[in-house]
């Protein structure tokens, strides 16, 4: 796998600021709202073919 010396050069850097950028972008995503549609389409009109 890798070092301490790869963390420590410039790219490594890089590579676990990426991944510490990819796990908060999973959490804000995860957080956001999700709406419920059977909720949603309470109230609509439908009509059913015969």
């Amino acid at each position: 796998m890798f070092d301490r010396s790869f963390f420590s050069s410039q790219v490594g850097q890089a590579a676990m600021v990426s991944i510490a950028a990819m796990i908060a972008f999973t959490i804000f995503a995860g957080m956001e709202p999700v709406a419920d549609a059977p909720a949603m389409l309470v109230g609509l009109p439908t009509v059913e073919l015969a």
